[in-house]
Protein backbone atom coordinates (compact mmCIF):
# COMPACT_ATOMS: atom_id res chain seq x y z
CA UNK A 1 0.00 0.00 0.00
CA UNK A 2 1.56 3.56 -0.89
CA UNK A 3 2.10 5.94 1.91
CA UNK A 4 -0.03 9.23 1.65
CA UNK A 5 3.01 11.24 0.59
CA UNK A 6 3.21 8.40 -2.58
CA UNK A 7 -0.67 8.23 -2.97
CA UNK A 8 -0.58 12.34 -3.48
CA UNK A 9 2.37 11.98 -6.16
CA UNK A 10 0.79 9.61 -8.33
CA UNK A 11 -2.70 11.45 -8.53
CA UNK A 12 -0.49 14.19 -9.34
CA UNK A 13 0.92 12.56 -12.38
CA UNK A 14 -2.22 11.36 -13.26
CA UNK A 15 -3.81 14.76 -13.02
CA UNK A 16 -0.25 15.88 -15.36
CA UNK A 17 -2.01 13.59 -17.98
CA UNK A 18 -4.47 16.17 -19.40
CA UNK A 19 -2.92 17.93 -22.13
CA UNK A 20 -0.51 15.74 -23.30
CA UNK A 21 0.01 15.31 -26.81
CA UNK A 22 0.58 11.83 -28.03
CA UNK A 23 0.74 10.22 -31.31
CA UNK A 24 -0.26 6.14 -32.19
CA UNK A 25 1.90 4.70 -34.81
CA UNK A 26 1.14 0.87 -35.77
CA UNK A 27 -1.40 -1.41 -37.49
CA UNK A 28 -4.61 -0.36 -37.03
CA UNK A 29 -7.42 -2.92 -36.49
CA UNK A 30 -11.71 -3.10 -36.26
CA UNK A 31 -12.50 -5.33 -33.27
CA UNK A 32 -15.96 -6.89 -33.54
CA UNK A 33 -18.11 -8.66 -30.43
CA UNK A 34 -21.16 -10.58 -30.80
CA UNK A 35 -22.62 -11.17 -27.78
CA UNK A 36 -24.79 -13.79 -27.56
CA UNK A 37 -26.26 -16.99 -25.29
CA UNK A 38 -25.54 -20.71 -25.20
CA UNK A 39 -28.55 -22.95 -24.91
CA UNK A 40 -27.65 -26.16 -26.49
CA UNK A 41 -25.22 -28.25 -28.28
CA UNK A 42 -25.24 -28.14 -32.22
CA UNK A 43 -26.66 -31.67 -33.48
CA UNK A 44 -23.51 -31.34 -36.28
CA UNK A 45 -20.72 -31.10 -33.93
CA UNK A 46 -19.98 -31.11 -30.12
CA UNK A 47 -19.90 -26.95 -30.29
CA UNK A 48 -22.13 -24.75 -28.45
CA UNK A 49 -24.83 -22.67 -30.88
CA UNK A 50 -24.46 -18.89 -29.77
CA UNK A 51 -27.98 -17.23 -30.22
CA UNK A 52 -26.63 -13.45 -31.13
CA UNK A 53 -28.40 -10.55 -28.71
CA UNK A 54 -25.93 -7.75 -30.02
CA UNK A 55 -22.73 -6.68 -31.86
CA UNK A 56 -20.83 -3.84 -31.04
CA UNK A 57 -17.32 -2.29 -32.63
CA UNK A 58 -14.42 -0.75 -31.01
CA UNK A 59 -11.16 0.33 -32.63
CA UNK A 60 -8.40 -2.58 -32.28
CA UNK A 61 -4.66 -2.81 -32.58
CA UNK A 62 -2.59 0.46 -32.47
CA UNK A 63 -6.15 1.99 -32.87
CA UNK A 64 -7.57 0.51 -29.23
CA UNK A 65 -3.79 2.44 -27.76
CA UNK A 66 -4.93 5.46 -29.27
CA UNK A 67 -8.35 5.06 -27.76
CA UNK A 68 -7.09 4.20 -24.27
CA UNK A 69 -4.52 7.56 -24.51
CA UNK A 70 -8.04 9.92 -25.45
CA UNK A 71 -9.52 8.49 -22.35
CA UNK A 72 -7.10 10.13 -20.47
CA UNK A 73 -6.47 13.63 -22.65
CA UNK A 74 -7.56 15.50 -25.35
CA UNK A 75 -4.47 15.22 -27.35
CA UNK A 76 -4.35 11.72 -29.32
CA UNK A 77 -3.43 10.98 -32.90
CA UNK A 78 -3.18 8.03 -35.16
CA UNK A 79 -0.68 7.03 -38.26
CA UNK A 80 -1.20 3.90 -39.61
CA UNK A 81 -3.32 2.44 -42.62
CA UNK A 82 -6.82 1.22 -43.32
CA UNK A 83 -8.53 0.37 -46.20
CA UNK A 84 -11.34 1.64 -47.74
CA UNK A 85 -13.92 -1.12 -47.31
CA UNK A 86 -16.29 -1.47 -44.87
CA UNK A 87 -14.43 -2.54 -41.81
CA UNK A 88 -12.26 0.86 -42.71
CA UNK A 89 -14.76 3.28 -43.59
CA UNK A 90 -15.87 1.79 -40.03
CA UNK A 91 -13.02 2.12 -38.02
CA UNK A 92 -12.19 5.79 -39.13
CA UNK A 93 -15.77 6.62 -38.13
CA UNK A 94 -15.11 5.29 -34.68
CA UNK A 95 -11.71 7.03 -34.50
CA UNK A 96 -13.26 10.36 -35.19
CA UNK A 97 -16.23 9.77 -33.10
CA UNK A 98 -13.73 9.52 -30.18
CA UNK A 99 -12.23 12.73 -30.89
CA UNK A 100 -9.05 11.24 -32.38
CA UNK A 101 -7.06 13.25 -34.88
CA UNK A 102 -6.72 10.62 -37.63
CA UNK A 103 -4.87 12.61 -39.91
CA UNK A 104 -2.32 10.45 -40.09
CA UNK A 105 -4.15 7.27 -41.12
CA UNK A 106 -3.77 6.95 -44.74
CA UNK A 107 -6.83 5.35 -46.52
CA UNK A 108 -5.92 2.74 -49.69
CA UNK A 109 -8.72 0.78 -51.48
CA UNK A 110 -6.01 -1.72 -52.08
CA UNK A 111 -5.61 -2.47 -48.19
CA UNK A 112 -7.53 -4.86 -46.44
CA UNK A 113 -8.43 -3.75 -42.77
CA UNK A 114 -7.50 -6.41 -40.24
CA UNK A 115 -10.69 -7.46 -38.44
CA UNK A 116 -10.59 -9.65 -34.75
CA UNK A 117 -14.34 -10.97 -34.59
CA UNK A 118 -14.87 -12.41 -30.78
CA UNK A 119 -18.35 -14.18 -30.42
CA UNK A 120 -18.88 -14.20 -26.60
CA UNK A 121 -21.31 -15.99 -24.01
CA UNK A 122 -22.13 -16.07 -20.64
CA UNK A 123 -19.42 -14.10 -20.55
CA UNK A 124 -16.62 -16.22 -22.04
CA UNK A 125 -15.52 -15.73 -25.15
CA UNK A 126 -16.36 -18.85 -27.68
CA UNK A 127 -14.13 -18.09 -30.51
CA UNK A 128 -12.14 -15.48 -31.90
CA UNK A 129 -11.97 -15.02 -36.03
CA UNK A 130 -9.21 -13.08 -37.27
CA UNK A 131 -9.65 -11.45 -41.23
CA UNK A 132 -6.27 -10.26 -42.16
CA UNK A 133 -3.68 -10.25 -45.03
CA UNK A 134 0.18 -9.22 -43.73
CA UNK A 135 1.06 -6.91 -46.30
CA UNK A 136 4.10 -4.64 -45.77
CA UNK A 137 3.73 -1.53 -46.54
CA UNK A 138 4.68 0.04 -49.80
CA UNK A 139 7.12 2.47 -50.16
CA UNK A 140 5.74 5.46 -50.56
CA UNK A 141 3.18 4.60 -47.95
CA UNK A 142 6.29 4.55 -45.64
CA UNK A 143 7.39 7.82 -47.00
CA UNK A 144 4.11 10.00 -46.61
CA UNK A 145 4.16 8.18 -43.00
CA UNK A 146 7.65 9.62 -42.12
CA UNK A 147 6.75 13.09 -43.93
CA UNK A 148 3.45 13.45 -41.34
CA UNK A 149 6.02 12.59 -38.52
CA UNK A 150 8.10 15.23 -39.17
CA UNK A 151 5.20 17.78 -39.69
CA UNK A 152 3.80 16.60 -36.22
CA UNK A 153 6.97 16.36 -34.13
CA UNK A 154 6.57 19.78 -32.81
CA UNK A 155 3.57 19.72 -31.12
CA UNK A 156 3.63 16.18 -29.52
CA UNK A 157 5.13 15.02 -26.41
CA UNK A 158 5.63 11.21 -27.34
CA UNK A 159 5.16 8.69 -29.67
CA UNK A 160 4.10 5.22 -28.72
CA UNK A 161 4.53 2.60 -31.55
CA UNK A 162 1.70 -0.78 -31.71
CA UNK A 163 3.99 -3.00 -34.04
CA UNK A 164 1.24 -6.07 -34.46
CA UNK A 165 3.47 -7.09 -37.29
CA UNK A 166 0.51 -6.50 -39.75
CA UNK A 167 3.06 -5.11 -41.98
CA UNK A 168 2.78 -1.13 -41.77
CA UNK A 169 5.56 -0.55 -39.62
CA UNK A 170 8.92 -1.49 -41.71
CA UNK A 171 12.76 -0.88 -40.39
CA UNK A 172 13.31 2.33 -42.81
CA UNK A 173 10.26 3.64 -40.96
CA UNK A 174 11.17 2.22 -37.63
CA UNK A 175 14.32 4.20 -37.88
CA UNK A 176 12.52 7.85 -39.02
CA UNK A 177 10.84 7.70 -35.91
CA UNK A 178 13.83 6.99 -33.71
CA UNK A 179 15.72 9.33 -35.66
CA UNK A 180 12.20 12.11 -35.13
CA UNK A 181 12.22 10.95 -31.22
CA UNK A 182 15.78 12.10 -30.97
CA UNK A 183 16.13 14.92 -32.65
CA UNK A 184 12.95 16.48 -30.88
CA UNK A 185 14.06 15.29 -27.61
CA UNK A 186 10.55 13.29 -27.60
CA UNK A 187 9.33 10.40 -25.13
CA UNK A 188 9.11 7.18 -27.88
CA UNK A 189 7.53 3.94 -26.23
CA UNK A 190 6.94 0.92 -27.80
CA UNK A 191 5.11 -2.18 -27.68
CA UNK A 192 7.53 -4.06 -29.81
CA UNK A 193 6.08 -7.44 -32.00
CA UNK A 194 8.95 -9.91 -31.77
CA UNK A 195 8.42 -11.76 -34.90
CA UNK A 196 9.02 -8.38 -37.11
CA UNK A 197 12.47 -8.07 -36.03
CA UNK A 198 12.28 -4.11 -35.92
CA UNK A 199 14.96 -2.62 -34.01
CA UNK A 200 14.03 0.44 -31.57
CA UNK A 201 17.78 1.08 -30.30
CA UNK A 202 17.54 3.71 -27.53
CA UNK A 203 13.75 4.14 -27.09
CA UNK A 204 12.71 5.40 -23.78
CA UNK A 205 10.97 2.59 -22.96
CA UNK A 206 10.16 -0.74 -24.63
CA UNK A 207 7.07 -3.05 -23.06
CA UNK A 208 7.26 -6.33 -24.48
CA UNK A 209 5.07 -8.79 -22.88
CA UNK A 210 7.59 -12.41 -21.00
CA UNK A 211 6.91 -14.93 -24.11
CA UNK A 212 7.93 -11.68 -26.04
CA UNK A 213 10.80 -10.87 -24.23
CA UNK A 214 11.94 -14.32 -24.58
CA UNK A 215 11.63 -15.07 -28.03
CA UNK A 216 13.04 -11.38 -28.73
CA UNK A 217 16.26 -12.39 -26.02
CA UNK A 218 16.70 -15.89 -28.35
CA UNK A 219 15.79 -17.79 -25.58
CA UNK A 220 13.48 -20.83 -25.45
CA UNK A 221 10.38 -20.42 -22.95
CA UNK A 222 10.42 -20.94 -19.83
CA UNK A 223 7.82 -21.23 -17.05
CA UNK A 224 7.19 -18.67 -14.52
CA UNK A 225 9.19 -18.86 -11.11
CA UNK A 226 7.83 -17.54 -8.30
CA UNK A 227 9.13 -15.24 -6.55
CA UNK A 228 9.99 -13.36 -9.88
CA UNK A 229 12.95 -12.13 -7.69
CA UNK A 230 14.10 -15.73 -8.46
CA UNK A 231 13.22 -15.92 -12.00
CA UNK A 232 16.87 -16.20 -13.47
CA UNK A 233 15.44 -16.86 -16.79
CA UNK A 234 13.33 -13.57 -17.10
CA UNK A 235 16.46 -11.76 -15.33
CA UNK A 236 19.00 -13.13 -18.34
CA UNK A 237 16.34 -12.46 -21.42
CA UNK A 238 16.18 -8.84 -19.75
CA UNK A 239 19.90 -8.23 -19.08
CA UNK A 240 19.56 -9.64 -23.34
CA UNK A 241 17.12 -7.16 -24.56
CA UNK A 242 18.67 -4.16 -22.44
CA UNK A 243 21.95 -4.86 -24.23
CA UNK A 244 20.14 -5.25 -27.70
CA UNK A 245 18.10 -2.49 -27.66
CA UNK A 246 19.26 -0.37 -25.28
CA UNK A 247 16.47 1.30 -24.30
CA UNK A 248 16.21 3.64 -21.17
CA UNK A 249 13.88 1.35 -19.54
CA UNK A 250 12.60 -2.03 -20.54
CA UNK A 251 8.97 -2.87 -18.93
CA UNK A 252 8.22 -7.18 -19.35
CA UNK A 253 4.91 -7.78 -18.89
CA UNK A 254 3.84 -10.94 -16.69
CA UNK A 255 0.25 -11.42 -17.02
CA UNK A 256 -0.74 -12.16 -13.17
CA UNK A 257 2.45 -12.21 -11.56
CA UNK A 258 2.43 -8.33 -12.64
CA UNK A 259 5.64 -6.56 -14.41
CA UNK A 260 9.40 -6.49 -13.93
CA UNK A 261 11.16 -3.10 -14.81
CA UNK A 262 14.70 -3.39 -16.24
CA UNK A 263 17.32 -0.41 -16.68
CA UNK A 264 21.01 -0.81 -17.19
CA UNK A 265 22.99 -0.16 -13.74
CA UNK A 266 19.81 -0.90 -11.71
CA UNK A 267 18.64 -4.36 -9.87
CA UNK A 268 15.14 -4.91 -11.70
CA UNK A 269 12.20 -3.86 -10.06
CA UNK A 270 9.11 -6.25 -10.25
CA UNK A 271 5.54 -4.75 -9.78
CA UNK A 272 2.87 -7.24 -7.94
CA UNK A 273 -0.38 -7.30 -10.00
CA UNK A 274 -3.11 -5.17 -8.80
CA UNK A 275 -5.90 -6.97 -10.63
CA UNK A 276 -8.61 -8.21 -8.54
CA UNK A 277 -11.10 -9.88 -10.84
CA UNK A 278 -10.08 -11.44 -14.74
CA UNK A 279 -12.72 -11.11 -17.20
CA UNK A 280 -10.87 -10.55 -20.30
CA UNK A 281 -7.48 -9.76 -21.73
CA UNK A 282 -8.14 -8.03 -24.70
CA UNK A 283 -6.57 -4.91 -25.28
CA UNK A 284 -4.55 -4.57 -21.80
CA UNK A 285 -1.16 -4.86 -23.26
CA UNK A 286 -2.49 -1.53 -25.05
CA UNK A 287 -3.68 -0.05 -21.81
CA UNK A 288 -0.16 -0.65 -20.44
CA UNK A 289 2.00 0.92 -23.05
CA UNK A 290 -0.75 4.06 -23.43
CA UNK A 291 -0.60 4.79 -19.62
CA UNK A 292 3.56 4.39 -19.74
CA UNK A 293 3.70 6.73 -22.02
CA UNK A 294 1.25 9.01 -20.15
CA UNK A 295 3.17 9.01 -16.85
CA UNK A 296 6.12 9.31 -18.65
CA UNK A 297 5.33 12.19 -20.14
CA UNK A 298 3.87 13.52 -17.13
CA UNK A 299 7.37 13.71 -15.52
CA UNK A 300 7.40 9.86 -13.52
CA UNK A 301 10.05 7.94 -12.67
CA UNK A 302 10.74 4.71 -15.17
CA UNK A 303 9.07 3.16 -11.86
CA UNK A 304 6.42 5.06 -11.07
CA UNK A 305 4.71 4.80 -14.94
CA UNK A 306 5.40 1.21 -14.61
CA UNK A 307 3.13 1.44 -11.39
CA UNK A 308 0.57 3.72 -13.40
CA UNK A 309 0.60 1.00 -16.25
CA UNK A 310 0.07 -2.24 -13.67
CA UNK A 311 -3.18 -0.34 -11.71
CA UNK A 312 -4.31 0.53 -15.19
CA UNK A 313 -3.86 -2.93 -17.04
CA UNK A 314 -5.76 -4.92 -13.17
CA UNK A 315 -8.79 -2.44 -14.32
CA UNK A 316 -9.31 -2.68 -17.94
CA UNK A 317 -9.24 -7.08 -17.31
CA UNK A 318 -11.89 -6.52 -15.40
CA UNK A 319 -14.30 -5.30 -17.77
CA UNK A 320 -15.53 -7.21 -20.69
CA UNK A 321 -14.47 -6.47 -24.68
CA UNK A 322 -11.94 -4.25 -25.59
CA UNK A 323 -12.31 -1.72 -23.03
CA UNK A 324 -10.81 1.24 -21.57
CA UNK A 325 -9.55 3.01 -18.13
CA UNK A 326 -10.68 6.50 -17.80
CA UNK A 327 -9.12 9.26 -15.19
CA UNK A 328 -11.43 8.15 -12.42
CA UNK A 329 -10.76 4.68 -11.94
CA UNK A 330 -7.04 5.64 -12.53
CA UNK A 331 -7.12 7.92 -9.56
CA UNK A 332 -9.95 5.70 -7.36
CA UNK A 333 -7.25 2.97 -7.11
CA UNK A 334 -5.40 4.91 -5.18
CA UNK A 335 -6.85 5.51 -1.66
CA UNK A 336 -7.62 9.13 -0.62
CA UNK A 337 -5.52 11.43 0.87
Amino acid sequence: MPSESETARYRSLIAGFAGQRILVAGDLMLDEFIWGKVSRISPEAPVPVVDVVAESYYPGGAANVARNVRELTAGAAVMGLAGTDAPGRRLMRLLEAAGIDTSGVQQEASFSTTVKTRIIARNQQVVRVDREKKTPAAAGETERARRHLESAMGSLDAIVVADYGKGFLTQPLADAICRAARAHGKILAVDPHPHTCLSWRGATAIKPNRAEAFLAAGLAPSEPVIPIAEDRALAEAGARLLRLWEPASLLITLGEHGMLLFQAGAPPCHTPTRAQDVFDVSGAGDTAIAVLALGLCAGATPAEAAELANRASAIVVGKLGTATVTTAELLASFPQV
